[in-house]
């Protein structure tokens, strides 16, 4: 399958040209947004190593299987009929225990990776609300430049 994020309107006329090219029948899907941020995944990172060190009771790996099972299972079922369908067949029959190590490595069920940068933001909003109301103390991202 070929995905493209579309920024400017070159980009846009090279993937016109590429759907002109393209034999019939095909099928084509557009949504709006852009994949997720290397910024955002490295808050995430970052959050996640702080809360297991002030937490003290998790790992970030297991602290990351469970903010992708309670905050962003959530947000891609919301966004993505796709993801919903898969989810509610694949995981969602089992067990809160077996869908925690469905999160993590190494069966590793996307979630974040998938997201755009908008579900992103709103994933480490909530991640910075649920740490921050624990009294774990998160450093603020550095403003790109």
């Amino acid at each position: 399958m070929t995905e493209r994020v579309v920024r400017n309107e070159s980009e846009r006329d090279a993937l016109i040209l590429l759907v002109k090219a393209r034999k019939m029948p095909f099928t084509m899907s557009i949504r709006s947004g852009a994949h997720r941020s290397e910024q955002q995944n490295r808050t995430q990172r970052m959050w996640l190593n702080e809360a297991a060190e002030q937490l003290g009771d998790q790992t970030a790996e297991e602290l990351r299987g469970y903010c992708k099972l309670t905050i962003g299972v959530p947000i891609m079922r919301e966004a993505s009929e796709e993801f919903r369908e898969k989810y509610d067949r694949l995981i969602k029959p089992h067990t809160y225990e077996d869908k925690l190590q469905m999160m993590m490595e190494p069966l590793d069920f996307p979630v974040t990776r998938i997201m755009r940068t908008s579900e992103k933001t709103r994933y480490l909003d909530l991640m910075y609300q649920h740490f921050s109301e624990q009294g774990v103390v998160l450093t603020e991202p550095k403003p790109r430049k």
